[in-house]
């Protein structure tokens, strides 16, 4: 279960994303410098080989750290993804191909604009299918997928079913969830998908009632519509919201912010990303780099200098702060009382440009906060 969403603002784009995956993955923040020339004639992907380009942009990604592929990330030239689950009844059942992940990291690698990673999808989708094992402990965990993909231009939302696929432009929002959403005419679509879009007639029938997905998109768009001024502030608290309760007590699969319990809840949040995409500029991005946003702070990151959400132990200390925290409520709404005051300023820093100024303010925040949770 997760949930990715965008939304303009002038000539500006927003997006925000958790990756909810099993509450035992680690997912990594990770920087890949940008390559020119590059002689290898293929790649390793997750699961399956393919064709290597020589020239790949630079990228920042969120990965579960056994896997090739990334839930989100962005590139240099301001670019961003995400995808998101869909339980098709055409899933590959056996055998493997790309993973909706693998094609995540692929885009982002291969396409300088919203619309060259769309494509690359398309194409390497058509190409090579997708599919195969995609859990952590959990190697029945199979399904296809859709993305939001976006740049300063342009907001896309892509849904597949199987190697079928439909592409939509979308003018000032898009809100993506783990079932499908498009419906009637499309922007472009491939020869075999319908008309009036993949449905109800294309997914199983026990994620579409139990996984809640249309509640939780239903959750975020408004969220976006009653958006007054976008910004990164409003963006991570759509991103930590619970549908009821506070997530570490009477959770729900309509929780945006997912907290894992029981067997209709078995995945978590275990990391969020936001972006600022400005024309002419390097993307601003801000993730946990942990599980849990609610209890989570947002750290700035950027493709050259330091950075601490890169630190390779920072997933693992975030992930002890969210046990600990979950069973000491006054602890935890004072950790949340301090992240906002905190945050205020980190993500203010970050819409000005000033990336570095809001790098310090976390590390002061990691000298003084961490050791007392």
């Amino acid at each position: 279960m997760c949930d990715t969403l965008a939304i303009r603002s002038g000539a500006s784009v927003f997006f925000a994303k958790n990756s909810d995956r099993e509450p035992k993955e680690a997912q990594r923040v990770e920087r890949h410098a940008a390559v020119t020339g590059d002689t290898a004639r293929t790649v390793r992907c997750t699961h399956i080989e393919i064709d290597q380009v020589p020239d790949r942009q630079a990228t920042i990604l969120c990965r579960p750290d056994w896997m090739w592929g990334a839930e989100m990330g962005a590139n240099a030239a301001g670019v961003v993804v995400g995808n998101e689950a869909v339980f098709s009844k055409h899933v590959m059942r056996r055998g493997a191909a790309l993973l909706g992940m693998d094609l995540v990291r692929l885009a982002l690698e291969r396409g300088s604009t919203a619309h060259e990673a769309a494509g690359t999808i398309i194409h390497l989708l058509e190409t090579h299918g997708q599919g195969g094992p995609a859990g952590f402990k959990d190697k029945l965990f199979r399904y296809d997928n859709s993305f939001l993909i976006a740049d300063a231009r342009d907001i896309l939302v892509l849904e597949t079913c199987g190697r079928e696929w439909r592409l939509q432009r979308l003018a000032d929002r898009a809100s993506i969830s783990n079932t499908y959403s498009l419906t009637g005419p499309v922007t472009m679509q491939s020869e075999g998908a319908p008309e009036d879009g993949f449905g109800a007639k294309d997914e199983t029938w026990l994620m579409r009632t139990f996984g809640k997905a249309r509640e939780r998109q239903a959750c975020t768009m408004a969220g976006l519509e009653a958006m007054a001024e976008p910004g990164l502030v409003p963006m991570a608290a759509l991103l930590r919201s619970h549908d009821r309760g506070t997530g570490f007590e009477k959770g729900s699969t309509a929780d945006v912010c997912m907290h894992a319990g029981g067997l209709l809840r078995p995945h978590a949040t275990t990391n969020s990303m936001l972006a600022l995409l400005t024309p002419g500029e390097p993307p601003r991005l801000a993730f946990t780099g942990t599980m849990t946003p609610c209890v989570s702070l947002f750290r700035p990151a950027g493709f050259d200098g330091e950075w601490s959400v890169f630190d390779p132990t920072l997933w693992e200390r975030g992930a002890e702060q969210s046990r600990r925290l979950a069973g000491d409520r006054e602890a935890r709404q004072s950790v949340q009382a301090r992240i906002a005051a905190a945050e205020h300023r980190v993500l203010a820093m970050i819409e000005a440009g000033r990336t570095d100024v809001a790098e310090e303010l976390v590390r002061a925040w990691d000298s003084h906060e961490l050791g007392l949770v």
